[in-house]
């Protein structure tokens, strides 16, 4: 992945060597990929010397930085922070500091939000946070109504788009999303029955599987029915070796992790553009998974994306 602000990708700055070597002015292949004669002398140079690796991203952080607060400071604000429970603007004139010193002190450390502490004892904890995936896997159903062929009101207008609403009936998206890697399985169906519930379940588990999450051990949904009294249901959890945990009721933030997905499904999947059909909008799930998965970054898990998080797992417990 480029920087941000990065004129050019890798393939970009391999294009503009590749132009350059064939006996192409410099000045001219600059102009023509728009960057400076500077920049691509950089590239050129730079793959002379270290080839195909000498076009990646370089860190810009700096090898040293002469001005930063010193250790034992940072230690002190931590201590006082995990003991006495204040923020920036009072720590800052105990310890003589800016409030925005130690600010960032504070989220170096993890410390900046005090929902991640223990209040009596000052540790970092993290809420609904499982060591290891698999762990815990929480369930939700997502209901939409359906697109008509030719779009709804967002195609049409609010007015054109009234008379095709009548009558289509939902879709019902059902997702799981592991809870300690965020990694998130979706499937579209007719309805929220025990039996498409159980089946939704037994597949998804075949997906982490995939993905490298070896044994589900328990999964947390609402108090829906099928999830409650379904033999269904229990059956599948008992294939998988699973137990099933209900939320609270009327208590939606229980099952927080699939509840805030179900918002970005919606934000960057079902609602991210006029779709002309139903058809069109389900094609899509499966490139927004993907991109969800293995490239979005999920900024719990500090700009990584979810299949990282199984990965550095995998190495890790194996």
């Amino acid at each position: 992945m480029s920087h941000r602000n990065a004129r050019l990708t890798v393939h970009g700055r391999r294009m503009l060597v590749e132009r350059v070597c064939a006996g192409r002015p410099v000045a001219h292949v600059a102009a023509e990929m728009g960057v400076s004669r500077a920049t691509a002398h950089k590239w050129v140079h730079r793959w002379r010397a270290e080839g195909e690796k000498g076009l990646a991203d370089r860190s810009s952080r700096p090898r040293t930085t002469p001005h930063r607060t010193p250790a034992a400071v940072e230690d002190q604000v931590c201590r006082l922070r995990q003991t006495r429970k204040l923020g920036p603007a009072r720590l800052g004139p105990i310890l003589d500091l800016p409030a925005s010193t130690v600010h960032r002190i504070l989220v170096r450390h993890g410390l900046n939000r005090l929902a991640f502490l223990d209040r009596p004892t000052g540790q970092v904890i993290r809420r609904y946070e499982r060591d290891r995936p698999g762990e815990l896997l929480h369930v939700d159903v997502k209901k939409l109504g359906r697109i008509p062929d030719g779009g709804g009101h967002k195609v049409l207008g609010r007015q054109a788009g009234r008379a095709t609403r009548s009558k289509m009936g939902f879709d019902y998206v059902h997702s799981a999303v592991d809870d300690h890697s965020r990694l998130a399985y979706s499937e579209i169906h007719a309805d929220e029955k025990a039996a498409t519930c159980a089946g939704f379940l037994r597949r998804a588990a075949a997906s982490f599987h995939a993905a490298g999450i070896d044994r589900i051990e328990r999964v947390l949904t609402d108090n829906a029915w099928p999830y409650r009294k379904s033999l269904a249901w229990q059956q599948a959890l008992a294939d998988l070796g699973a137990t099933g945990k209900l939320t609270r009721a009327y208590r939606p933030q229980t099952n927080g992790k699939v509840e805030r997905f179900n918002r970005t499904l919606l934000d960057e999947w079902a609602y991210l553009r006029p779709y002309t059909s139903n058809d069109e909008r389900t094609a899509a799930l499966a490139d927004f998974l993907h991109t969800y998965n293995h490239h979005r970054c999920h900024t719990a898990l500090h700009g990584h994306p979810p299949i990282t998080r199984v990965n550095n797992a995998a190495g890790q417990y194996n």
